[in-house]
């Protein structure tokens, strides 16, 4: 019995340091380690690979049932691990379908992740009634659709977007730890 005793104990005390080392996920593939390794195991999830420049790759595939999505996976200079994997979706023009995008994926990460600590989803000043104006407001930079999560694990953050002329959903998983470690050796640069 004390043995048992001991084990719970163990185990609930060093259950947040294993929590802690758990890293964000993209296409069940953690985001961490090299960008090299990283670059390989997306081939694998059967991207193609655009480029790999100044410690960011750039990749072309399905994601989430959206065919010709841009991933970009980032590494730190300072660290030299991955710490973020950014997806922007195919362009969008009209705003039925931009909204749609924004909100059928809104509900798929509500299913994973559950509710969005913030939301933000409004045009600075009165919402526009026409579909048109809803889109000028989105290229003037009007439009503020964002949810964000955080879990214990990163941030992952879903937004339409406005850039190079076109529309289109992001979205943003930012694992925790290395995101820590970029922060720390920025701190130390300071």
């Amino acid at each position: 019995m004390k043995k048992l005793f001991i084990t719970l104990i163990a185990t609930i005390l060093l259950s947040p340091i294993f929590a802690q080392s758990e890293h964000l996920t993209f296409k069940g593939i953690p985001i961490d380690g090299s960008l090299t390794d990283f670059t390989t195991q997306m081939k694998q999830k059967s991207f193609t690979h655009l480029a790999t420049e100044d410690g960011t790759a750039a990749f072309v595939g399905e994601f989430a049932s959206y065919k010709n999505c841009t991933i970009g996976v980032l590494c730190s200079k300072s660290t030299q691990i991955v710490s973020k994997v950014g997806v922007i979706f195919p362009k969008c023009d009209t705003w039925p379908k931009l909204y749609s995008n924004y909100s059928q994926l809104k509900e798929l990460l509500i299913i994973k992740y559950g509710e969005p600590t913030e939301i933000t989803e409004m045009f600075q000043g009165n919402e526009p009634d026409d579909d048109n104006l809803k889109m000028l407001d989105v290229q003037m930079n009007r439009c503020k659709y964002i949810s964000l999560w955080e879990t214990e694990k990163g941030t992952i953050i879903l937004a339409i977007t406005y850039a190079n002329y076109k529309s289109f959903v992001t979205l943003v998983y930012e694992d925790k730890i290395n995101s820590d470690a970029v922060r720390n050796s920025a701190l130390d640069d300071l």
